[in-house]
């Protein structure tokens, strides 16, 4: 059994230009994947400038993606994060919020993503105003599926460390609040799971009162730290047994959209593989499904230097790296030797302003 698959593009960090989401969308879709969200953090009308629309020139180019999206045979989202919207939910706040929902919709939206992630959790009656905030744009949006993710949306105590501790009952009541129709992304034990087993997502569901929608944060690498290595290797630490948990299978994609994809392939031959699975053989079929022999070959010789010791500690290993890849004329070597530039590495203050 394969859950539906998906892209919830929700990082930090630089946004893909459109030939790279394009290549994104044509990938996954061909993979088998069934939904594409689109809510990058650096996107500030959905975020933190969310009140604003977009200009018409940004509307025109997401409803080609939204076309684009469709016409390859998947779902097409649009996620925002209304900062502010919960305190005070008043009528200020549903107006702007009205207004924001209809310019989605008038995008062309199959799904529409409400999003609390990365929120101060310091707020009275948190999970309260949040599940308000989400019904009352599912009873406006055109949309066919509604999402949301909770400020909480993990166990990991790291949240409760950078948002405060979050409150008693937090994700039981906000899932008694939600419509029921309304799907929740989680993200697992911890922010950055390194494994997803289904006894952990049974427990979840039942505190929740409905199966999750999982936010897995593979491949992605942004932020200060995880931005000085490149994410490859095929997921692991993930069980085929979770699809009769969840309501579908989304991933957060790494800074290099292309090399992304590879792991990215990775998925569906988990679920469909099951037991005769094996994280390494997955990673070679996909990367020489993407790249061609000759480079997925080079890149499984330098997957160490490149994922495990990380941009800032090459050294003279660096060089040597750059030479190979500048010999190579392919989108996946323009970001390898980008990366090894710096070009990508984020700090703590772009993840703070986004």
């Amino acid at each position: 059994m394969i859950p539906e698959l998906g892209l919830i593009e929700g990082r930090f960090g630089r946004i893909w230009d459109e030939a790279e989401r394009g290549y994104v969308v044509r990938t996954l879709a061909d993979a088998g994947y069934g939904f594409y969200h689109y809510g990058p953090k650096a996107d500030r009308p959905l975020r933190r400038e969310w009140r604003v629309a977009h200009t018409p020139a940004h509307s025109e180019a997401l409803a080609r993606l939204g076309a684009e999206v469709r016409g390859a045979g998947m779902r097409f989202g649009i996620a925002i994060t209304p900062v502010g919207s919960t305190h005070p939910f008043d009528d200020e706040a549903r107006a702007d919020l009205k207004r924001r929902v209809a310019d989605l919709d008038a995008i062309g939206i199959d799904d529409l993503c409400v999003l609390f992630d990365d929120l101060r959790g310091d707020m009275p009656e948190l999970a309260a105003r949040q599940a308000d905030v989400v019904n009352f744009c599912a009873d406006l949006t055109h949309a066919s599926r509604v999402y949301t993710c909770p400020t909480y949306y993990s166990d990991d105590p790291v949240l409760d460390l950078v948002f405060e501790q979050r409150p008693q009952d937090y994700l039981g009541e906000i899932g008694r609040r939600l419509d029921p129709a309304v799907q929740v992304y989680w993200t697992g034990e911890e922010v950055c799971a390194k494994a997803i087993e289904p006894a952990h997502l049974e427990r979840v569901a039942g505190e929740l009162g409905r199966p999750v929608c999982l936010w897995d944060n593979w491949p992605v690498n942004d932020g200060a730290r995880m931005s000085r290595f490149l994410h490859l290797r095929a997921f692991t630490g993930r069980s085929a047994d979770a699809a009769q948990h969840i309501t579908g299978h989304a991933i957060n994609p790494a800074i290099q959209a292309h090399l992304g994809c590879i792991p990215a392939l990775t998925l569906p031959m988990l679920y469909d593989q099951r037991e005769r699975y094996a994280y390494g053989a997955a990673f070679a079929a996909a990367s020489r499904a993407l790249l061609g022999e000759e480079f997925a070959a080079m890149l499984q010789q330098d997957i160490a230097a490149l994922q495990d010791v990380g941009q800032e500690r090459l050294g003279a290993r660096a060089e040597r790296l750059r030479a190979r890849y500048r010999a190579i004329d392919h989108p996946a070597a323009r970001e390898i030797l980008r990366w090894l530039d710096g070009d990508d590495l984020m700090t703590d203050d772009e993840v703070q302003t986004q």
